[in-house]
């Protein structure tokens, strides 16, 4: 499946049993070998799991999660874009990340199932689950491992985590830390003065659709 340049994708997250927990709303850069390109401009909506009572996930102990009543909750993408590489079959997409006034700041590895494409007329997108452990890469290739306490602590409730094999996660990890250290692409500067077609407009809503069923 093909993604043109300028279509407008969303991006979504699930957790368990097949619950979705983000949406992000973003448009295609390129659809090429080294896999999809979707640009996220700041002030873009998106949609993030919560309480029903307006709490963010973060806010929850997770061992109350599973009895906690949820709801997306929208929001504003900030504090700047981000253009996210999805490589083909990678168990991880990377980020880079841009301030608000077009500066490159950082890439962020973000762990997750390989993306599954889909399209439901026209609306299209991609599908994964996040698997909560990232890497954090500064422009000098220095690196960070972000989020380690949250994994274990959500390791640590079995029945509620989406994660069967924190190990393969961790390797993952280490093997895109090996591409950093090499600079490697996509962290040798590759887009790292990208700017989007100055005709594309930031979208005002996530669109209809948004809550179709997970593509597997």
């Amino acid at each position: 499946m093909q993604f043109e340049p300028g279509e407008i994708v969303l991006r979504r997250h699930y957790m368990r049993d097949d619950l979705l927990s983000r949406v992000w709303v973003g448009r295609v850069v390129a659809d090429d070998e080294h896999g999809l390109w979707i640009w996220v401009a700041v002030g873009s909506p998106f949609l993030d799991i919560g309480a029903a009572d307006g709490r963010s996930f973060r806010q929850i102990p997770f061992s109350r999660w599973l009895a906690t009543p949820k709801a997306l909750l929208p929001r504003t993408w900030l504090p700047g874009s981000a253009l996210m590489l999805h490589p083909h079959g990678a168990a991880h997409s990377v980020w880079l990340g841009f301030t608000a006034d077009g500066t490159f700041r950082d890439w962020y590895v973000n762990l997750e199932e390989p993306v599954t494409r889909w399209r439901d007329g026209r609306l299209s997108g991609v599908d994964t689950v996040d698997q909560d452990l990232d890497v954090v890469v500064g422009p000098d290739r220095g690196w960070r491992w972000k989020d380690a306490d949250e994994f274990a602590d959500h390791l640590a409730v079995p029945e509620a985590y989406w994660v069967d094999d924190p190990e393969a996660v961790w390797a993952e990890g280490k093997r895109v830390i090996e591409q950093v250290e090499a600079g490697g692409f996509p962290f040798d500067g590759t887009r790292t003065e990208f700017r989007p077609d100055p005709e594309w407009t930031t979208p005002a809503e996530v669109p209809p659709g948004w809550d179709r069923p997970r593509a597997r």
